[in-house]
């Protein structure tokens, strides 16, 4: 009882910290991270075509804590936590069990491999646009959460972990084969146009929910399922700042 308290009470400054320091500048758009999970998380920004690298592209953030990113106006782009990862301190660089970016530790740029679960955010002048997406695949749970904002500004993400309730078909297993640490999409286990929405299925009205994706919708509603999972998805809020929490389930 005693630890459990500590931790609460840790959150809670912790918390009360973060509130204060998007606070304080209400013309700048922070985003701030917390690591919610019991193990660390490397976080993984990927920016939009022209726009600038944040924080050299991926860092390590151990549990428990939060770090916090001011973004330039207007910025868009994605991020991601890779886990499992182990890197050489003289050389950075090493790999991550899910979610890597060619062996790097500051991915600056590169793309990662999936299967990894997906926070986009686009900053506009009058709207900001976000979301979680599943297109891409899972492997942990994230959640993004307005403050401050003026209009509708609903929380967006999956929380559940769909880790443990992935079709065999979609596993991602450890390399000891024990545990499955991540979900393939339909699209990157079976490459049918079917399930990627490419070809004669490449449109909103050809293409729609399969077995797969109704999984992954009924697990985490408030998240993109397939490519064109539109409407229950995009979130939108106007000047406000975000906390991306890892695994919020915990």
């Amino acid at each position: 009882m005693e630890s459990h308290l500590r931790h609460l009470f840790i959150f809670i400054m912790s918390f009360t910290l973060f509130v204060t320091y998007i606070s304080v500048d209400v013309s700048a758009t922070t985003i701030t991270l917390y690591n919610k999970c019991t193990h660390p998380v490397w976080p993984r920004f990927q920016t939009s075509a022209g726009q600038p690298i944040i924080a050299r592209g991926g860092f390590k953030l151990p549990p428990n804590k939060f770090y916090p990113l001011r973004l330039p106006a207007t910025w868009s782009g994605r991020i991601w936590g890779r886990h499992g990862c182990s890197f050489n301190p003289a050389t950075f660089r090493g790999r991550c069990a899910t979610g890597d970016c060619g062996g790097a530790l500051f991915c600056n740029g590169l793309g990662g491999s999936p299967p990894a679960t997906l926070a986009e955010i686009t900053l506009g002048a009058e709207q900001d646009f976000y979301d979680v997406s599943l297109v891409d695949g899972y492997n942990l749970a994230i959640s993004i959460t307005p403050f401050k904002g003026s209009g509708k500004c609903s929380s967006a993400g999956c929380v559940s972990d769909l880790n443990m309730m992935c079709p065999v078909g979609l596993q991602v297993r450890s390399h000891d084969k024990k545990r499955v640490v991540a979900c393939k999409s339909a699209c990157s286990a079976f490459n049918s146009p079917r399930y990627c929405c490419t070809g004669s299925f490449g449109s909103p009205q050809s293409c729609k929910p399969t077995a797969y994706s109704k999984i992954f919708k009924a697990a985490c509603p408030r998240a993109y399922s397939y490519a064109y999972d539109d409407p229950t998805s995009i979130a939108t809020c106007s000047g406000g700042n975000y906390l991306v929490t890892f695994c919020p389930h915990h």
